[in-house]
């Protein structure tokens, strides 16, 4: 990445989950009005899931990231108005456009930012983060809000066990300023399109009719075999890139898929399994929203601190993955 003397910071984070809980028991009585069978021991055994929060009718990709962003913002001590850029990651958007960021920038109350949406699945975050960095690194922008939101429960096969059970809804949200010392100190973006198939929602509108599968689809062997492989030597390849190593990381804070994709990572890469941050057992897999929802729970909990170094990752349908290294505050 080349020195500009310019560069970002994290110096605000938020995060949003709609109030409705639903544990493995209650999914489980769900799903079986349905006749599909599951448990509480059959989820957590295969995934580390415990719980999920869903959003209730009327309840948009919109209105979570909004709540996620004001507290951001309010984290930051930051108006929105002193925002000049919006990035928002999400695979279920409000709308097929106007994009979901330009509904939380009227929300917000801001005029006059640029407002764009990402789409790259579970890696929007991460892909999103990077984004605002460059812009921030180029001169082009001073605020950036970056968001990642999500209402997965509005494109799940809820007659499909093996995917229904691992996804809930939720925002989070990071503010970043510009400044002269380093604050994200490297990133890189990676996608294989020859993957599309493995993770998808194969359908579209067409002539007010919806066309295709509009349900989330996954292979999950192969996920499993490619998340862990691409985040690997992501996590390696972006620390040399900043000129570190495993031993410099405080905190890993991965995509919150499944525990055992966390716990064959942590492995791989030699990082013990408490300098990862886990989230997924409380919110499940909350694709775009994750990294940001795991961050800030993990800064409100006492464990991120500022001026420690993490590093974020993603991955996800496209097929895409990332990784970020940044310090934060």
């Amino acid at each position: 990445m080349t020195n500009t003397g310019i560069f970002s910071r994290i110096v605000g984070t938020g995060s949003y989950l709609p109030p409705r809980v639903v544990s493995n028991e209650e999914l489980a009585k769900l799903l079986a009005e349905r006749g599909v069978e599951t448990s509480d021991e059959w989820i957590v055994s295969r995934t580390g899931i415990r719980q999920r929060h869903l959003v209730d009718e009327g309840q948009t990709t919109s209105i979570l990231a909004t709540h996620a962003a004001k507290n951001a913002l309010l984290d930051a001590k930051l108006a929105a108005d002193e925002v000049d850029l919006i990035i928002l990651a999400t695979s279920t958007p409000d709308y097929i456009f106007p994009s979901t960021a330009c509904l939380v920038q009227s929300n917000l109350g801001n005029q006059g930012a640029a407002a764009f949406d990402v789409q790259a699945v579970c890696s929007g975050f991460v892909y999103a983060l990077t984004t605002a960095d460059s812009f921030i690194r180029a001169g082009r922008a001073k605020c950036a809000l970056v968001i990642g939101a999500e209402v997965f429960s509005r494109i799940l096969d809820w007659n499909d066990r093996g995917t229904c059970v691992l996804f809930g809804d939720g925002a989070g949200a990071v503010v970043l300023k510009s400044g002269d010392t380093p604050g994200i100190e490297a990133a890189q973006l990676h996608a294989d399109g020859s993957l599309n198939g493995i993770l998808c929602v194969p359908g579209q509108i067409s002539s007010g009719n919806v066309t295709g599968d509009p349900f989330l689809r996954m292979d999950g062997q192969a996920v499993f075999k490619q998340a862990v492989a691409s985040l690997e030597k992501s996590a390696r390849d972006t620390l040399a890139e900043a000129g570190l190593s495993i031993e410099d990381v405080d905190w890993m804070i991965p995509h919150q898929a499944n525990v055992r994709i966390l716990s064959f990572l942590s492995k791989k890469l030699g990082l013990p399994m408490d300098k990862v941050v886990v989230t997924l057992d409380q919110h499940a897999n909350t694709s775009a929203a994750s990294v940001p929802l795991a961050l800030d729970t993990a800064r409100r909990d006492g464990r991120v601190k500022s001026g420690q170094r993490v590093v974020m990752q993603g991955v996800g349908g496209g097929f895409t993955w990332g990784t970020v290294v940044a310090r934060i505050g």
